[in-house]
């Protein structure tokens, strides 16, 4: 197994600005950092809210940014014109599948259903071998610990192997949560539970 090399992170993030100002600060964090290792931020093309500030924080650092939008979301999300690459695709499922294969690695920040469902639809994809990449939440003020305290349950209730509940990774801190994505090594275990729940 060869360690995994991170050229391209897909960031999973909310398309308003949330309340919490540390929030606001990680973000901005991420997008230096990625800049600064010469990482390209993919994401999905909306310039407002998280997602914008991410990417406006990419592009003033130095880096490059690849948006994907729908047509029909072009209005409603402003669709970012100053970034390195904007493209628009037919729909969602087209948008999710088109970040899945331009990323190396994916990073969810702290969103509502829309970067729930894409951070889900990840590991799953993992889980079953239809991608082999890395993923991870930026735990900012232990926002994600509910929803990692339930992988830990779905684990003692044996309907998730403890293999699987290893695919996520998560910090509060940008650069050791890059790191960890960065040192992945895929070790594929398929998702169906058996006698064996190690």
């Amino acid at each position: 197994m060869a360690s995994t090399g991170i050229h391209r992170v897909c960031v999973f993030c909310a398309s308003s600005p949330g309340s919490d100002p540390a929030v606001t600060e990680a973000t901005a964090a991420l997008g230096r950092l990625l800049a600064e290792r010469n990482i390209e931020l993919v994401y999905g093309g909306g310039a407002v809210g998280l997602m914008g500030l991410i990417a406006d924080t990419v592009m003033e650092a130095g880096g490059s940014v690849i948006g994907v939008i729908p047509e029909g979301l072009f209005s409603d999300e402003v669709g970012h014109q100053g970034l390195t690459r904007l493209e628009t695709v037919a729909s969602m499922h087209a948008r999710k599948a088109r970040m899945y294969d331009l990323a190396d690695a994916f990073i969810a920040l702290p969103g509502g259903f829309g970067t729930l469902e894409e951070l889900a639809e990840t590991l799953t994809w993992n889980q079953i071998g239809l991608l082999a990449k890395p993923v991870g939440v930026l735990d900012v003020g232990g926002f994600w610990q509910p929803l990692l305290s339930l992988f830990d349950d779905m684990v003692d209730r044996a309907i998730l192997k403890s293999t699987n509940r290893s695919l996520v990774f998560d910090d509060p801190d940008p650069a050791r949560l890059l790191d960890q994505l960065a040192s992945w090594e895929r070790s594929h275990d398929p998702k169906w539970i058996g006698e064996d729940l190690t």
